[in-house]
């Protein structure tokens, strides 16, 4: 399967200036614990975003640059070209950015979004989910507390 995964908030702001604009680390233990062991794509701001390649993951990058060849990462030119290297056997995430989510929307099998309880001021946004293309099929809503200052609920949508 092709799984977007993101967290993104009510006003569907994903982060920025190529950061995140919230902190919820029950979101980063889920997102490690599902993306942990698989190929990984992203756009090259959001690779460059981390302060090193995350480890257990085979990382893909998407970058128009030709010259662009961070260590330990699959460079390619295009979506296309990355879902094409990704083992057709296996779960594969598409983990970000805005532009890279977009492209990736018509190719996704499964969405596992983290909804954000808040509206934020971003530059990043995740796209809109079309309830005629995408069930819901999984809910799972987390209150805030003294770690996560913001309320939050996992979502899982289903391609119809």
């Amino acid at each position: 399967m092709i799984i977007m995964i993101a967290a993104a908030a009510e006003n569907n702001a994903l982060g920025k200036n190529n950061e995140l604009v919230w902190h919820l680390p029950n979101d980063f233990k889920r997102f490690k614990s599902l993306t942990t062991g698989h190929y990984i794509i992203m756009g090259r701001k959001t690779f460059e975003s981390f302060p090193k390649p995350l480890p257990n993951r085979t990382h893909i990058v998407i970058s128009r640059q030709a010259d662009y060849k961070p260590a330990g990462c699959i460079v390619v030119k295009s979506i296309l070209e990355a879902l094409a290297i990704c083992p057709k056997n296996e779960d594969s995430f598409i983990i970000g950015g805005g532009e890279i989510y977009k492209l990736a929307l018509q190719y996704s099998d499964k969405i596992e979004l983290t909804r954000v309880h808040h509206n934020f001021e971003a530059d990043a946004f995740f796209p809109e989910i079309n309830p005629e293309e995408w069930e819901l099929t999984h809910s799972q809503f987390n209150s805030k507390d003294d770690n996560h200052i913001f309320d939050y609920t996992y979502q899982t949508y289903t391609k119809k």
